[in-house]
């Protein structure tokens, strides 16, 4: 509260390195990924020198969809289809997915590559526009649920996690991969240098806007540490919840399970 006049102080968040109103956040973020959506697999690949399609390699294979059953999955902020094309092809016939994102610029990017690469897409994979702290789907619908370089860009991410847990069935399994703070001497120091000076340019050069990039370097540095975050998932009442680093910690994936 205000000392003196009873009302409430106007919520916050960061965007970045810098603090805006937490209603104003999801506005800005959604002009990010307008701005970016048709080059961002390109960026991704320029930025990360391939290593994206390794670490989401990773996560798919912790996922272990299966082949000789129903599986439904849930991919949030997946709006280019990345990770669900790889979940897809990693599961049996049976298994479908469900690609949420709250950016119609990205949705719209993956629909279409999904047309290019999924035999039977209109009946494997869905595209749906919603918001990861209101999820438009019904409770215990899916058997996991991932997100991969999008829970940082979320205003409330304990609201999120809570419908994580929610729309999972019991049994079902959270996965989110996630930039993380590099923990190997000197590769921290080459690591910041790289991310500050090179991928805004690179941004620039491709995909027509530094700040978009500088943003998400940014966003980076402000995301809670591995245990902060663990903690986090733990509190909206995953168990048995891990954290893998990856590339000496360039990144990591956090797992946490929905057991009833």
């Amino acid at each position: 509260m205000k000392a003196g006049d009873g009302t409430s102080e106007r919520a916050s968040a960061d965007f970045g390195f810098e603090r805006v109103a937490l209603d104003e956040k999801q506005g800005r973020v959604d002009s990010v990924f307008h701005s970016v959506a048709r080059r961002y697999d390109i960026m991704n690949d320029l930025m990360s020198a391939g290593l994206h399609r390794a670490w989401k390699a990773q996560l798919v294979s912790m996922l272990r969809p299966p082949h000789g059953r129903p599986f439904a999955h849930l991919d949030v902020a997946g709006g280019t289809g990345d990770v669900a094309f790889r979940v897809l092809a990693a599961g049996g016939p049976r298994t479908r997915v469900t690609v949420l994102d709250i950016n119609e610029s990205m949705l719209r990017v993956g629909a279409e590559r999904a047309r290019e690469k999924v035999e039977g897409a209109g009946d494997r994979i869905a595209f749906v526009a919603g918001n990861a702290e209101s999820l438009p789907l019904p409770d215990a619908a899916f058997d996991a649920y991932t997100i991969a370089f999008g829970i940082r860009n979320v205003p409330r991410i304990e609201v999120a996690l809570a419908e994580a847990r929610r729309v999972l069935k019991p049994g079902g399994r959270f996965l989110c991969l996630e930039f993380s703070a590099v923990d190997i001497p000197l590769l921290d120091r080459i690591y910041d240098a790289y991310s500050f000076n090179v991928i805004p340019r690179i941004g620039a050069r491709v995909a027509g806007d530094a700040d978009s990039y500088r943003y998400l370097v940014e966003s980076i540095r402000k995301f809670p540490t591995r245990g902060a975050f663990a903690g986090m998932i733990e509190r909206a009442g995953f168990r048995h919840v891990t954290d893998r680093p990856l590339t000496g910690g360039v990144v990591a994936i956090h797992s946490g399970w929905k057991v009833s």
